[in-house]
């Protein structure tokens, strides 16, 4: 007999409603009466709150599954493991004994979170992302931060700094202590995001390849009886309904949604890291096949259903056996609360108690936190049922395929019409004071207020730290040449006008950044942050965004395997990205890019080197300032020419450059992108600060065609290089081989100094101490005021 049913069938609608509200849950009365009739009966309690779970967007996909299947490539020579797990794993260097090392990755979102309680959502956010790759077998070596705020001088102003200040020193706070380096990120400040902050985090590991774990009960449960083990913190209420809180509008009652983010736990995290470890050297001693899977969305029930569906087994879970915290919790909370720091394992019967022995005795996990500890609370059962008890009663039973296989939407489709137009030059306009106005505007202005919060130097693989180059870069194998590189980038300003290429232009931006490095883009990511899917221009906006990453991942393409697309490894969908006015966020795709360069010892800073050295552009700046920087900060318009992706340039430049680094001829390389090239010639001359060398720019020696403010502030994809005296006739055979423009800018000097000359005449000068006034003030009114 069944448990705390609840009467769906021949009631009505008034009634279904009634009763989901009544037990807070959001599911639609059609998505109730579709679950009665796939259990052919009324569901209980704790089986309506699972299904709410597991239907929402966070979890089920289920408005945007079929776009992503249909549109972006998962699949290269290279990928180990696509989409579909924790994470995804990708080859990056062939081991000693034959084996391969691979990187892991994973992309989340943890917006809303972030937007109700700062600290704790963005904290939460690095806690699980870890996890994810953890429980992969993988050593997590670094994390990036992409994130979005509000206007910090707008009318919510106060709040939006308060919540930039609290989601940095979460994400602070939880990695410095757990020990994992921070590789970069990027921030955007915009009034779309006033009421709708977004938090996305990634985390890499390594691992090799022969020992990478599968969230799934193993094939061998088939012939010997396996037990599922729940390992961490005591279950509480903390993050009850955390997912279906992701999936819908963010409501202005913040007191209702603070019970739906998690604690964060860093120093526990960090015992159980090296429990973990222990245990899955027990495995591999004793030969025996583990699952591994860590609770994110929707807690035990989530992990254990998804658990035993990927293996193709059922399971039985006993509540009474779960570790709880202090207090009184039905069934529905224990099974789908998100209580942080835990993980789930499915063990051979053989060597479950040497496994509970290392958390409980060796790490003593009971003592360290109270109610902490590894407790056998299930097995696996050849039936392919989803069974749970409570008291002796079955509150849930059904199959587990019904369970997490979730619904689909085919949500319709509707062109916005905006008018964008370009604006009309004021050639009066002063090109000194509007440069300075630029790098003061938070979005170019220096970030050193946060990533200098971060640790970036833990483990000791650091070879470039955030603000030094346009990638993080690590050497993750001790004793070889072999290096990672790493950058996130969306500029959200390109979709507003065009969704498409705010897709296909963060592909590109992130696949140069790992270039102007030397490394050779591997593999993407991506966090596709939108608004209420059921609005058809926004699910119009989203769908044109994963059109255009798709068209860039193929149209760029694996530089080692020719006809390959870059893979599509991992990622992550959040909608209903908007507050109670019902605005939704500009169109925010986020990409992560992971390169691997073959000697790292060969990467190099952006900063200026030695006077005398030949400075040369690789592309061409186009009338593409749609959405730029210059057009935003001084005319206070979006325009309308926004770049336009041209991904047989984007391959040519990334080959070019690569090659440039490989030879190398390279000292400095920065990436032209947001800002144009007046900004990435400055950032070069400043170089983090202390610039010693100047540069004079003769606009007359270039022939573009363009005005001069559009040649300087464009933003379509290009390099600038800093390169040794006497290459010249080299580079230009290596540009014109590969089919890209050159163009030699100039020599640089000893006079700390950047000016702009046309035809001769001076346009504007800047000393570096002023350029570098403007960029680090920037953004020390919102991240703080003390020197870093």
């Amino acid at each position: 007999m069944l448990q705390g049913t609840v009467s769906i069938e021949g009631q009505a609608d008034d009634l279904v409603a009634g009763d989901l509200t009544r037990h807070g849950l959001n599911l639609t009365v059609a998505e109730a009466r579709r679950i009665t009739e796939l259990l052919g009966r009324d569901p209980t309690v704790v089986e309506l709150t699972i299904f709410n779970t597991m239907w929402s967007e966070h979890c089920s996909y289920k408005s945007s599954r079929k776009i992503l299947r249909e549109l972006l490539p998962t699949d290269a020579p290279n990928v180990v493991l696509g989409p579909g797990e924790d994470a995804g794993i990708v080859r990056f260097a062939e081991a000693e004994d034959g084996d391969w090392y691979c990187f892991v990755i994973a992309h989340e979102s943890h917006n809303h979170p972030s937007q109700v309680l700062p600290v704790e959502g963005a904290a939460t956010g690095i806690g699980g992302i870890v996890r994810d790759v953890y429980c992969m077998g993988a050593d997590v070596v670094g994390v990036l931060d992409p994130l979005r705020f509000g206007d910090p001088a707008g009318p919510s102003g106060p709040q939006v700094i308060s919540i930039a200040r609290g989601v940095v020193e979460g994400i602070a706070q939880y990695g410095n202590a757990l020990g994992v380096p921070n590789l970069g990120g990027d921030i955007v400040f915009d009034g779309g995001y006033d009421e709708n902050c977004l938090v996305n985090v990634v985390a890499v590991g390594v691992v090799k390849e022969s020992q990478i774990l599968r969230s799934r009960v193993p094939p061998q449960a088939e012939d010997t009886p396996y037990r599922l083990i729940l390992v961490g913190k005591p279950t509480d209420d903390s993050g009850f309904g955390g997912a279906a809180f992701a999936s819908e509008d963010l409501a202005g009652e913040e007191e209702a949604n603070r019970g739906a983010v998690q604690v964060p736990d860093p120093f526990l995290k960090r015992v159980l890291t090296e429990a973990n470890k222990r245990v899955l050297e027990l495995a591999r001693r004793r030969g025996a096949t583990i699952g591994f899977k860590d609770l994110g969305a929707g807690g035990i029930s989530c992990v254990t259903s998804e658990m035993a569906h990927a293996g193709g087994f059922g399971v039985r879970i006993d509540l009474d056996r779960v570790n709880l915290a202090p207090g009184h919790f039905p069934p529905a909370v224990i099974s789908c609360s998100e209580t942080q720091e835990r993980y789930c394992l499915a063990v051979p019967g053989e060597i479950v108690d040497e496994v509970l022995a290392i958390y409980n005795d060796d790490f003593e996990l009971p003592h360290l936190y109270h109610g902490a500890g590894a407790f056998v609370i299930g097995e696996v059962t050849r039936e392919t049922n989803y069974r749970i008890e409570s008291k002796g009663e079955v509150v849930c039973d059904a199959p587990v395929d019904v369970i997490t296989t979730g619904i689909s939407y085919e949500r319709a489709r509707q062109p916005r019409r905006l008018l964008f137009e370009e604006p009309e030059l004021d050639p009066g306009r002063s090109l000194h004071d509007d440069f300075l106005a630029m790098l003061a505007s938070p979005n170019l202005a220096s970030k050193n207020y946060v990533y200098k919060r971060y640790d970036s130097e833990v483990q000791g693989r650091a070879v470039l730290r955030p603000g030094e180059a346009d990638a993080g870069v690590i050497a993750p194998l001790p004793g070889r040449s072999v290096g990672l590189a790493f950058s996130v980038d969306g500029n959200p300003f390109y979709g507003v006008i065009d969704p498409y290429q705010g897709g296909a232009l963060a592909v590109c931006e992130a696949a140069r950044n790992v270039a102007a490095v030397g490394a050779v883009p591997a593999t993407i990511t991506d966090c596709l942050n939108y608004g209420n899917p059921e609005v058809e221009e926004v699910f119009w906006e989203f769908a044109e965004g994963v059109r255009g990453i798709g068209d860039a991942c193929r149209g760029i393409g694996l530089i080692t395997h020719e006809g390959s697309p870059i893979p599509v490894v991992s990622g992550n969908v959040s909608f209903y990205n908007q507050g109670e006015s019902g605005k939704a966020i500009p169109p925010s795709p986020i990409i992560a890019c992971v390169g691997i360069v073959e000697d790292y010892s060969k990467c190099r800073s952006i900063r200026w080197k030695d006077e005398g050295d030949t400075l040369y552009l690789i592309g061409e700046p186009l009338d593409e300032l749609g959405g730029s920087e210059y057009y935003r900060t001084i005319y206070r318009t979006f325009g309308a020419n926004v770049p336009q992706a041209d991904f047989i340039r984007q391959r040519r430049l990334i080959k070019a450059v690569v090659e440039m680094h490989s030879l190398g001829w390279v000292l400095a390389c920065h990436d032209v992108g947001q800002g144009g090239l007046l900004t990435t010639l400055a950032e070069m001359a400043m170089g983090g600060g202390g610039g010693e060398l100047g540069f004079t720019l003769e606009l007359g020696e270039i022939p573009s065609g363009l005005p001069p403010e559009k040649f300087l502030f464009s933003e379509s994809g290009a390099f600038v290089l800093e390169l040794p005296p006497g290459l010249e006739r080299e580079v230009l055979a290596l540009c014109t081989r590969n089919g890209v423009k050159l163009y030699k800018l100039g020599s640089l000097v000893s006079h700390p100094r950047l000016e702009v000359l046309s035809g001769g005449s001076r346009c504007a000068v800047w000393g570096l101490d002023e350029l570098e006034r403007a960029f680090l003030g920037g953004c020390r009114g919102i991240f703080g005021l003390g020197e870093v």
